[in-house]
């Protein structure tokens, strides 16, 4: 065997020991830099462990955990005399507490009628159903709300219909200035229109305070609302719609593909990623 077909020069030895080194170089010194700068030690105060221990949480799990904490009810009660501070006692959020409030205005008689209000969590619904009681009769709440309405009575006055108004109608609302006009609309063009009131509140720098202050001079035609044929729509279509993440309008459309077609918007929950929450929140704007 002839040896010159094994000789490196001396150009190349030195490249094979550069690349070497090299590799050396970058395989040791990340373990180098984690022996001379170890993670410093998590300092927290007294009111923050104590709020830890309270969730049940580290203070490591405090930088990736953001899931609500749901709670039961301390005793039994009248969901009717549920305060905001009390709903949000048991996990929901401002926005939530008020729309239950909202749905109650009238009262409610049963955990049926109670399952029916979309804001409220299954997580929390099975929380607190063993926990609730109700008047036994309905009469005693319409009464109080008919004399009540009777003594403060006042005169009747247009409501601006929040799915047809235009930026000129919208301004006629006292509350509602070109700012909040503006935005409304944009926000009605993206959902395809309103569906509850409480969806005011996703209107950018629109308050709790600003709707309870015009909340009797707006309605919702819900009828108005722009549909989507889960049929038909592409992924695109569905994800521009504020409430659709893309994988759940991926999952939709390849759910679709399996099954040929839908039969009933209900199918939607037979996805991994449609939770009951999130059904109920897109469940107004679908169709077949």
């Amino acid at each position: 065997m002839n040896k010159e077909e094994f000789y490196l020069s001396k150009r190349t030895r030195r490249a094979m020991f550069i690349f070497v080194a090299l590799l050396c170089m970058i395989s040791f010194t990340p373990r180098l830099l984690i022996y001379l700068f170890p993670d410093k030690p998590i300092k927290i105060s007294i009111k923050e462990d104590k709020i830890f221990r309270e969730l049940k949480v580290t203070p490591y799990q405090k930088k990736w955990k953001n899931k609500r904490i749901y709670k039961c009810p301390p005793t039994k009660f009248d969901p009717n005399t549920y305060t905001v501070k009390d709903w949000m006692y048991l996990g929901l959020s401002q926005k939530q507490a008020l729309s239950v409030l909202k749905f109650g205005k009238y009262g409610f008689y049963s955990n049926q009628q109670l399952s029916k209000v979309f804001v409220i969590p299954e997580e929390v619904f099975q929380l607190i159903k063993d926990s609730t009681f109700y008047p036994n009769k309905k009469q005693d709440y319409k009464q109080e709300r008919y004399f009540e309405q009777k003594e403060f009575e006042k005169p009747k006055i247009e409501l601006v219909e929040l799915n047809s108004a235009s930026e000129d109608e919208l301004l006629n609302v006292k509350g509602i200035g070109p700012f909040f006009a503006k935005n409304i609309i944009i926000q009605r063009e993206k959902l395809g229109g309103f569906y509850f009131k409480e969806q005011l509140l996703d209107v950018w720098k629109f308050t709790p305070e600003k709707l309870v202050e015009i909340e009797s001079l707006i309605q919702i035609n819900p009828a108005l609302v722009k549909k989507i044929n889960i049929n038909l729509a592409t992924v695109e279509e569905l994800k521009n719609h504020p409430y659709f993440r893309w994988n759940i309008a991926n999952s939709i459309v390849k759910m679709r593909l399996q099954k040929g077609r839908f039969s009933s918007v209900n199918e939607l929950l037979e996805s991994k990623l449609i939770t009951n929450e999130i059904f109920d929140k897109i469940k107004p704007y679908l169709t077949l």
